[in-house]
């Protein structure tokens, strides 16, 4: 059990360094996208990188080959943490797993239903629904860094809970309404890779070297299939195997430390610096009142708290579950307006439901405010009142 603890506290730390770093690093590409470095990182971005063998040739510009390469790797750690928790983890049982559950299912209908309201009368922007309903893990968990030790313990690990379950509603959500054009062929390949990985598993190897080489033809073929090439990382990852010789770390544990690393502080840096650059010249409020960017906000700030908090309340009022050891309800409303933070998870889903620059910017706009406001709430919540009362909103956890 302290090794399990341990190993959640590592992982916490590790999340909560690489949110600070990737408010730096949005800082810098709000800097280079409005200074007179705009040319060249737009021109960074839409640089053209091929690769080929023979007549097999793969091109696109940079953006893309970190959106659609870098990010592979994103969700394979992710695909990692999953597999994890529920076999071993926070999400091994329905005792533990009921609460953030039900917390992750209302912070996705709850910001879904806000936009999809805010744009009802725009058929285009419909295609974006999901947008808001994604949670960033590493820069919520950056916030909580900066509140410090007045947070329990056991609210982080319900926030984490929360995003690992969100990360799996976004990839489900990727898979089935943003996958288009669908080429079988392609799809019959990958999904002989994926049968070939899982034969490794039942065979008990444990070398990763199969598995990489499986994945990275799974990869390619995904990418010519029509759905997202991420949900190749994914998919890889749940062959990995969990199962370890006497004495030995697991293969899966083994990779998800090695890799962990470098998905928080290069690749997700890496895709909010590329992702997070929006022109703010000529930009007024009135802009930030458009129906998408409008929804995408409301859908960050509002949805997520009512979705969140409210869920969970009704949840511990009708007896399913009960709150967290130390935790009061202060405590889930400022965990409620931190999920509201989607940055790098938002801005990915845009970025598959639009193409367009122009709706793309009303895009960053609307994660970039809306993100900002439900950090400094849940901020503020935490930091100053979670721990002056046992009872507010609704009561104290005593009673539930």
């Amino acid at each position: 059990m302290n090794k399990i603890l341990s190993r959640i506290q590592t992982f916490i730390h590790l999340e909560a360094s690489a949110g600070l770093v990737l408010i730096g690093m949005t800082i810098l590409a709000l800097l280079a996208a409005n200074s007179a470095f705009a040319p060249y990182y737009h021109g960074f971005l839409d640089t053209n990188v091929r690769f080929g063998v023979g007549g097999f040739e793969l091109s696109k510009p940079a953006l893309l080959w970190i959106n659609d390469g870098l990010m592979a790797i994103f969700f394979f750690l992710v695909g990692l943490e999953i597999k994890r928790e529920v076999l071993t983890g926070e999400l091994a049982s329905m005792d533990k797993a009921m609460l953030p559950v039900l917390a992750a299912i209302g912070g996705m209908a709850g910001p879904a239903v806000i936009y999809v309201w805010f744009n009802l009368d725009n058929p285009q922007a419909l295609g974006g629904w999901a947008i808001p309903a994604a949670t960033d893990i590493a820069f919520a968990l950056g916030v909580l860094a900066l509140i410090g030790s007045r947070v329990p313990v056991a609210l982080k690990v319900f926030l984490l809970a929360i995003a690992i379950i969100d990360d799996l509603g976004a990839i489900l959500v990727i898979a089935i309404f943003y996958s288009s054009d669908l080429s079988v062929n392609a799809l019959t390949l990958s999904m002989l890779a994926f049968v070939g990985a899982i034969t490794l598993n039942r065979m008990g190897v444990k070398k990763f070297a199969p598995y990489l080489i499986l994945g990275i033809f799974m990869w390619v073929c995904v990418l010519k299939s029509g759905v997202h090439a991420t949900l190749a990382g994914v998919l890889i990852a749940l062959t990995i195997p969990l199962q370890s010789e006497k004495g030995e770390e697991p293969v899966l544990h083994r990779i998800e430390h090695g890799l962990h690393p470098w998905v928080a502080f290069l690749i997700l840096p890496v895709f909010a610096f590329s992702n997070a650059g929006v022109a703010l010249g000529g930009l007024s409020v009135s802009d930030l009142l458009e129906p998408l960017p409008l929804g995408i906000a409301a859908g960050l700030l509002v949805g997520k708290q009512i979705g969140v908090f409210g869920v969970t309340w009704a949840a511990v009022k009708l007896g399913l579950v009960r709150l967290p050891a130390g935790v009061n309800w202060v405590h889930i409303y400022g965990v409620a307006c931190l999920t509201g933070i989607g940055f790098t998870m938002s801005l990915f889903i845009g970025s598959l439901a639009f193409e367009t620059n122009e709706m793309m910017n009303a895009v960053r706009l609307g994660v970039l405010s809306g993100s900002v406001l439900s950090a400094t709430l849940g901020y503020i919540v935490l930091r100053f009142l979670a721990n002056r009362t046992e009872a507010v909103f609704v009561g104290s956890s005593a009673s539930a």
